[in-house]
């Protein structure tokens, strides 16, 4: 009796290993209906989003436009938002004053985080008509305890990565969390380079992954920090386009299973 006990639950004991194992696989081995590429901007840049946008038309291309500090835009700033919204593209939240998320949460708690920076953000983000159902973390600080809060408003969250290891262990490709992570292609963001972009979405494109990316201000000639240049824009542009692959905006993000 004790053997043939034994026999059973070594038995069930090898089914749940055998199950828990599928479902490991499944998630690691996540695909997509298609391959494609999230580009996101931070900031206040409206006016360079929107020149870049008449340049990069051509390539029916979609961008996710993380707007800051939204009350120091002008009319013709907010109006040229509501333009790149109505183009398809989307207006996500970065800060009512672009708070250091983790520093701020330590001195003044979460509550305070969510009354101050996120609250005034969306009701003046609705006032002017944006559907904003996604947040980029300023600087891309995060951690646990933020994120939990901030998912109970937005779909998507978008934190940063870095490095050049081998693009099969970066986090900067959806994986099927509402967490994502993007890697920076401002010219002056840590490792960043034009042959490492290339391996990025050559890899997005043989594994059938999103790979989420972030810049700042797009311009034709590099001047400064946080400028992010057209060349490296169009290049991602024409990639996308010459293998098939999906511009996805941020919030699009979550519809996918």
């Amino acid at each position: 009796m004790n053997k043939n006990i034994f026999k059973f639950i070594l038995l069930c004991t090898f089914f749940l290993f055998s199950c828990e194992n599928k479902k490991t696989s499944k998630k690691s081995n996540l695909t997509h209906a298609n391959a494609g590429v999230v580009i996101s901007f931070d900031d206040t840049n409206i006016n360079e989003w929107y020149h870049a946008n008449k340049i990069l038309r051509e390539y029916s291309w979609k961008a996710t436009f993380c707007v800051s500090k939204i009350n120091t835009l002008s009319h013709s700033e907010i109006k040229k938002l509501k333009q790149l919204q109505k183009e398809g593209h989307e207006i996500a939240g970065h800060g009512f004053h672009h708070f250091d998320a983790p520093k701020f949460v330590a001195k003044n708690g979460i509550d305070a985080y969510i009354q101050q920076e996120i609250n005034p953000m969306l009701a003046l983000m609705l006032f002017y008509n944006f559907k904003v159902t996604s947040f980029a973390y300023p600087f891309g600080f995060r951690n646990a305890d933020i994120d939990q809060a901030l998912l109970k408003k937005f779909k998507i969250i978008r934190g940063t990565t870095y490095g050049a290891q081998d693009p099969f262990f970066q986090n900067c490709y959806y994986n099927n969390s509402r967490v994502v992570y993007g890697i920076g292609i401002d010219t002056d963001h840590p490792n960043f380079s034009i042959p490492y972009l290339v391996r990025l979405l050559d890899y997005a494109k043989q594994k059938h992954k999103i790979l989420v990316l972030f810049g700042h201000k797009p311009v034709l000639k590099v001047t400064a920090n946080y400028q992010t240049k057209m060349e490296t824009l169009k290049l991602i542009c024409n990639y996308v386009k010459q293998h098939n692959m999906t511009f996805y905006s941020l919030s699009e993000l979550n519809n996918l299973k």
